[in-house]
């Protein structure tokens, strides 16, 4: 009598445990049961105090903490705390680090097809760029890139923020021929299409750059959004501020990820990222649309004026930029084919872009003088 108990009360016992077995594996997945909890550490291009620009990888790294409970951990360190803003690419894709968190374009001499992902001259409005990378090829073509000239990375697009500005200079521009011999801090294609116009083009990161400019190493820089440009201090020093930001129409930050890394996590762990990512660039968009107007508003305050490149002007930075991008594409496979890409998206996008929307004046705002 005892014995049959026992063993009744074994069997249930080993059935409640295949069960529940059972249920977590399809709660889990195959590859999950089997995955490694994540811990990585991602040098950052960006200090922290910069919104928009750095603040996307902190709201990345605190969501897939608490939304992995705990499974995915992520590590952030300061720009030159592990290694320089401008080597988080190789050190990625060499193991040295899992993950980074960059703007691409600092990589155009290694990979000279990266900016038409990371900021293109009079190239798309944001969210015309997410189109084209989330629906178009945009995504396939950024993770072809980086393989075809050999670096073991999987991108993912992490961060976007509106135009920056054209930058802040000592004098006002009169015309073109102002860029002749200028000491410019330029990045990108940007810096390609002000060489083509005589200027001292040279790339520094961005916490140098106040240094530079007050010293007079450099005539002019640009950098950011204004928002940002500010708290680097370069209305302290320099009072031109130009618009609108043609040389980076949009500005994208990627997280990057060692190739072998990327593939050792589970496909749960790879959708959590991905899906925080994608909810980091909206929210990138947001914070930098929030926050510039109120600091133009109060430019005056600060003796810094905020001018506009005439239309005149406009149009030969955009020939210049049509020859070099031309040339580019000439020189590269991979630039000419997604550049392609862009601009068949673009031929289309524009037709809604021009019906779509209205002139910025006739959208309701405060006004100035009732106060209504």
């Amino acid at each position: 009598m005892l014995r049959r108990i026992a063993s009744k009360i074994t069997l249930r016992t080993a059935v409640g445990a295949c069960t529940l077995g059972g249920i977590l594996a399809v709660g889990m997945g195959a590859g999950d049961a089997r995955a490694e909890s994540i811990r990585w550490k991602m040098p950052i291009a960006f200090p922290s105090s910069l919104p928009a620009l750095a603040s996307p990888s902190h709201y990345v790294k605190d969501r897939l903490n608490a939304a992995s409970d705990g499974d995915v951990q992520i590590r952030i360190y300061e720009p030159g705390k592990l290694v320089g803003a401008l080597e988080i690419l190789q050190a990625v894709s060499d193991g040295k680090v899992s993950a980074g968190y960059t703007w691409a374009g600092y990589d155009i001499g290694k990979v000279p097809a990266i900016p038409l992902f990371a900021a293109t001259p009079f190239g798309m409005k944001p969210w015309a760029f997410i189109a084209w990378y989330y629906f178009g090829p945009g995504h396939e073509m950024l993770q072809e890139v980086y393989a075809n000239k050999g670096f073991n990375v999987h991108a993912q697009l992490c961060g976007i923020i509106g135009p920056e500005t054209a930058g802040w200079y000592r004098a006002p521009l009169n015309g073109i021929a102002d860029f002749k011999g200028m000491k410019i801090r330029f990045a990108g294609l940007g810096g390609k299409v002000l060489q083509e116009l005589g200027a001292s083009v040279t790339m520094i990161p961005g916490d140098k750059l106040y240094q530079n400019l007050e010293t007079g190493a450099l005539d002019a820089t640009e950098f950011s959004l204004p928002v940002i440009d500010q708290k680097l201090g370069f209305n302290e020093i320099v009072k031109n501020n130009y618009f609108p930001g043609w040389h980076q129409t949009f500005t994208a930050q990627y997280m990057l990820i060692n190739g072998d890394a990327w593939e050792q996590a589970s496909e749960s762990q790879k959708a959590l990222i991905e899906t925080t990512c994608t909810a980091a660039t909206t929210r990138a968009l947001a914070e930098s649309e929030y926050k510039n107007g109120k600091v133009i508003a109060k430019f005056q305050d600060k003796g810094v004026k905020a001018r506009q490149i005439p239309d005149s002007m406009l149009a030969e930075l955009r020939e210049t930029t049509r020859e070099v991008l031309q040339n580019e594409a000439e020189k590269d496979a991979d630039f000419a084919r997604v550049w392609k890409s862009q601009k068949e998206f673009m031929h289309y996008f524009k037709i809604w872009d021009e019906r779509a929307y209205m002139d910025p004046d006739m959208y309701f705002s405060k006004d100035p003088e009732s106060g209504k």
